[in-house]
């Protein structure tokens, strides 16, 4: 089960999350939002993780050239965008990263089409990304098959087990739903430690069971530092 903690604004929280086994970090560079970090910031927290950390550039509605530019500058592995950018923006972007996701709300009318994509995953989110709430899970239904389907929107401790065993997803994204007060963009340890093992052991259950994410043909977990893509 892939893991990402996303709205990481410190060095302290990066390095939290991957002490405790996340597979991938998301900075958020849109606008208007209260985990926004600066790219110098951003520099500042990847010159301290280790070379194999994922990490994930977060936009909404954003020019192609300057997300390509910043993540060029800043050395990141992927983007996620996270507004109502076209597939073909998305094409656009896909040869100048590792790893590219890109976000749906749930119930648009557009996540129907998700599979003409480029990204390497397509997230599903509330229709009020980073309110922390939780959306209709059986909408993930209109997400199409053969996707790696990332699964965000108001996910807790609380409720990531149940979240996976009802949409079965490829993986999980959280971010207000670890922090020690929502909003405030600070990650609580024991948020985060509970969230990656009880997300782990689901992912583990389903797996007894036959289970297989979409896309993850060998079994294992996605290894973005050993493929050979771009």
């Amino acid at each position: 089960m892939f893991v990402k903690i996303c709205g990481i604004t410190t060095e302290e929280d990066a390095l939290l999350a991957v002490a405790m086994g996340a597979d991938a970090l998301g900075f958020v560079f849109a606008s208007g939002s209260p985990r926004q970090v600066s790219p110098d910031t951003v520099r500042d927290i990847l010159h301290r993780l280790p070379t194999d950390t994922m990490t994930i550039g977060v936009f909404r509605d954003e020019r192609p050239e300057r997300i390509i530019d910043l993540v060029g500058r800043l050395g990141l592995t992927g983007v996620q965008l996270h507004g109502r950018e076209p597939v073909s923006e998305a094409r656009e972007i896909r040869p100048h990263v590792r790893f590219l996701i890109h976000a749906f709300a749930a119930g648009d009318e557009a996540l129907a089409f998700a599979a003409n994509s480029p990204a390497d995953a397509v997230l599903l989110d509330a229709p009020s990304p980073g309110s922390g709430r939780v959306f209709d899970w059986s909408l993930a239904e209109g997400a199409p098959g053969g996707v790696r389907l990332l699964l965000a929107g108001g996910l807790t401790p609380d409720n990531v087990a149940e979240a996976i065993e009802r949409v079965r997803p490829w993986g999980v994204d959280v971010s207000s739903g670890v922090e020690t007060t929502a909003g405030s963009g600070r990650k609580d340890p024991r948020k985060v430690r509970r969230f990656v093992e009880l997300a782990r052991a689901a992912g583990e259950r389903l797996e007894v069971d036959g289970w297989q994410p979409s896309e993850d043909l060998d079994g294992g977990p996605y290894d973005w530092a050993h493929d050979d893509r771009p």
